[in-house]
């Protein structure tokens, strides 16, 4: 930061947008108090009374781990993330490969999305989701003038969406699948593709998603089973219709912290996908709403970053600031919704509050670039070069 002279006294100019940065450390701190709740008792179970904390201290060290990163990634210059976006992107692309090659990918419930480090498990989904901001960004900046054309500048991007989506589905990852889909589109629709191309391009996901659903029984009881959950509470229902007791177990103002009942066994991942049916139980209405108005608050300001970057004529970091608030806003919608019942259950973590390592890493990291822009943004409204 730097000081102002004033008559009165000296006046504060931040370099970094407090709204953004107060934001993300409420949904921290929410976050961490709630995974403590909300795995208190598994913990209890699974490694004994004197261990109740196990996860509490394990997502304590995911977060000086992501804080780490995000301090790295912060001293990186946004035209250094452009020049070696590919290099990224393929070694991303590798990391895709090596988990499901037997011996090394790392097996949970049916899916191989994790590589073992041993010390912690590694799920390169979550930072291809990045990835794809950045390389999506960088292939916009670069084909502007030919988004327009099939061959020339839609077509060589369908077809690497193609190849990470197929890796992907592979594994089986559908939800990270969906998300890095949509970022993809997403920066294209706001990059100036084809109007034409781009309604395209849904009709075809569209038809290519209802085909994976009728084609893979799991994926169709997931969505029969959100259809009417309670036709089934005990089988393929049995986590929307808990999730929906937690919510309407908290009314407006909750039972209390710690107080959640479906926690106790009842609400499967409760520390992880299902974080939010805890806290609607635990802190009601108001705290689900709390949590929606800082997403909201988060993801307007990437959005205002992006704005800024885009009449500072820096196309890239432009896209780059706006594909990270689509990210975050996309997966707290999806979680929410399928905490919520409106939408099918989805292996998907609510950014910045659920349990996960290799999440918070990834989101931490992005963040981290959302700053370095407003941060260069700032520096060249003061004729500073960066």
């Amino acid at each position: 930061m730097i000081y102002q002279a004033n008559s009165a006294r000296p006046r504060v100019i931040y370099d970094f947008d407090q709204v953004l940065i107060w934001s993300v450390l409420l949904l921290l701190s929410i976050g961490l108090i709630m995974i403590y709740s909300a795995s208190i008792a598994i913990a209890e179970a699974q490694f004994g009374v004197d261990r109740a904390n196990y996860y509490l201290l394990r997502h304590s060290s995911f977060l000086v781990v992501g804080f780490v990163l995000g301090l790295i990634a912060f001293q990186v210059p946004m035209r250094v993330w452009q020049k070696y976006i590919g290099y990224l992107f393929m070694g991303n692309a590798l990391l895709l490969v090596l988990v499901l090659v037997p011996g090394i990918g790392h097996e949970v419930n049916g899916s191989q999305r994790w590589i073992s480090l041993y010390v912690v498990n590694l799920q390169p989904s979550e930072f291809m989701k990045f990835v794809m901001v950045l390389y999506a960004a960088d292939y916009v900046n670069r084909k502007a003038a030919d988004l327009s054309y099939l061959l020339k500048g839609f077509l060589p991007i369908t077809i690497v969406m193609a190849l990470v989506g197929f890796l992907l589905l592979l594994q089986p990852d559908f939800g990270a699948f969906v998300v890095v889909t949509m970022l993809a589109m997403s920066i294209l629709f706001l990059g100036g593709v084809s109007l034409k191309i781009f309604i395209g391009l849904i009709c075809i996901l569209a038809v290519g998603l209802y085909g994976l659903i009728l084609t893979s029984p799991y994926r169709l009881d997931r969505v029969v089973a959100f259809m009417d959950p309670w036709a089934d509470p005990y089988g393929n229902g049995y986590q929307l219709s808990h999730a929906l007791i937690a919510f309407g177990r908290g009314e407006w103002l909750g039972v209390g912290l710690g107080g959640s009942v479906e926690k106790l066994f009842y609400l499967p991942e409760a520390h992880t996908d299902f974080l939010l049916s805890v806290l609607a139980e635990e802190l009601g209405f108001v705290g689900v709403s709390t949590v929606i108005l800082l997403f909201i608050c988060l993801i307007i300001r990437a959005f205002l970053i992006g704005r800024l970057a885009a009449k500072l004529e820096s196309s890239f970091s432009a896209l780059v600031a706006q594909g990270i608030g689509i990210w975050i806003g996309l997966q707290a919608l999806i979680n929410m919704g399928v905490n919520m019942g409106v939408l099918p259950t989805k292996g998907l973590t609510l950014p910045l509050l659920s349990f996960g390592g290799s999440s918070i890493a990834a989101i931490c990291i992005a963040l981290a670039v959302l700053l370095r822009i407003d941060w260069e943004n700032r520096q060249r409204l003061r004729g500073v070069t960066v």
